[in-house]
């Protein structure tokens, strides 16, 4: 991470209760109030006003024997901004980086820190190191774009988040070959010393950022045409790796949950239904087994049915790309190990394509059957797995194994097994519940 000092001056700041004050022999004539903590400054003597537009305007017309107070609270990045300012027109030693600039740049240009005030002044030094270091560094840019979530509004409007999002979208459009910077890759069994720079080297790094910010970078990197789909694909599901509960390892939902809990899985909820909105639309763009963990999250974290339906339709196209691990994922409804309902739902919607595609297919043993026997097979296996879930009701069983049309099995000895588990565990426990009622 690139950094810029500025300032020769010992820090002479120290803090009395609520007061920050200048350990100096002269006097305060300028008492300035930010957020509950009073400075106490000086007007001239240290080229405060000089180097501040805004405090000049606000002294102007006070007789000069006069401390002037005044208050600054909405000033971007509050009191540590507004010293990091103020230490700067006094010759004090500050240490700017991709962390603090933001605040800084914000500030100084609040206080109206400008060339039109000043020759030399703290915004054109901003600017500079913004230019040469922030923007022609990776992690300096995300860093940067990253600390902007907390002063959105002025940093929009200074133009700092575009400035980042082009810088980092640059970046990212690089050839791989081409890429010298650190970054960071943290896939099992990859050696950056010895391997060749990944096509996704990225996707890592800007995983940390916001979920808005994050948007804007994979919306502008679609705009360009220039990435394959896959790619940002992977994009999606680092970020959705780094940022959404594994629904599979999770307790099932409380009807009372501290209000703690209930705002992570609103944040969590709303990082879903936008990783969902920016999936592309090219089939296989994401997995099959990616879209059934989102849809699960979806579940846990009762996403909207608008979220849910996408969701179910995108995962009934790529339904016959799945194995029968994808689709054993947990219930967070009832007492049932497995979410039967959401495999019902994939299928059905399979389903409704498939019955159109089939009235077009002339020949029985065409690829339309084909497509619907391997579901056929899929599904017997995932059925024989469920039927040994004891609290696996009845009808749901029946259901899934009835919505399968009689092309899609050339025989039933899948089937049959699978009825053999179910009617196992039934007599088990039923069983049991004799005993217990004895």
């Amino acid at each position: 991470m690139k950094f810029m000092k500025l300032g020769t001056r010992q820090d002479t700041f120290y803090t009395e209760e609520a007061t920050r004050s200048l350990a100096s022999e002269i006097s305060s004539d300028l008492e300035i109030r930010i957020n509950g903590i009073t400075y106490l400054l000086h007007k001239l003597q240290f080229a405060l006003l000089p180097r501040c537009g805004l405090l000049q305007r606000l002294c102007s017309g006070t007789p000069e024997p006069t401390t002037v107070t005044m208050e600054l609270h909405d000033i971007p990045g509050g009191e540590e901004a507004f010293e990091l300012c103020a230490k700067y027109c006094y010759g004090i030693t500050i240490s700017l980086s991709a962390h603090n600039f933001v605040q800084a740049y914000c500030a100084a240009k609040f206080l109206r820190m400008t060339e039109s005030v000043d020759q030399g002044n703290f915004v054109l030094k901003l600017e500079a190191f913004f230019n040469s270091c922030i923007l022609e560094g990776w992690k300096d840019s995300i860093m940067a774009l990253q600390t902007t979530v907390k002063l959105n509004e002025w940093s929009e409007n200074l133009g700092i988040i575009r400035r980042c999002i082009d810088s980092i979208v640059d970046k990212i459009l690089m050839p791989p070959a081409k890429v010298r910077w650190s970054y960071t890759y943290t896939r099992p069994g990859f050696n950056k010393h010895e391997q060749s720079v990944p096509k996704d080297w990225w996707t890592e790094d800007i995983s940390d950022l916001d979920i808005d910010l994050f948007r804007c970078i994979i919306t502008a990197l679609k705009s360009t045409y220039m990435l394959p789909p896959q790619l940002i694909g992977e994009a999606l599901h680092v970020y959705a790796s780094r940022w959404l509960p594994d629904a599979t390892k999770t307790r099932p939902l409380e009807s009372s949950e501290p209000r703690e809990v209930v705002s992570d899985k609103e944040s969590q909820r709303r990082v879903l239904e936008t990783i969902v909105s920016m999936i592309p639309v090219d089939r296989g763009s994401v997995s099959i087994g990616f879209l059934l963990r989102l849809l699960n999250t979806a579940n846990y974290l009762a996403t909207s049915p608008a979220t849910k339906a996408e969701l179910i339709r995108r995962s009934s196209v790529q339904l016959e790309d799945a194995n029968l691990s994808d689709l054993l994922f947990p219930s967070h409804l009832g007492q049932q190990v497995y979410d039967i309902d959401s495999v019902v739902a994939v299928l059905e919607s399979f389903l409704v394509v498939w019955r159109r595609v089939s009235q077009e297919a002339s020949v029985e043993e065409s690829q339309v059957v084909a497509s619907i026997r391997r579901i056929g097979k899929l599904v017997d296996s995932y059925l024989q797995v469920v039927a040994k879930d004891p609290d696996m009701p009845l009808s749901k069983f029946v259901s899934l194994a009835e919505a399968l049309p009689d092309v899609a099995r050339r025989n039933h000895d899948e089937l049959y097994k699978a009825i053999n588990n179910y009617l196992k565990v039934w007599l088990i426990s039923h069983k049991k519940k004799v005993r217990l009622k004895v």
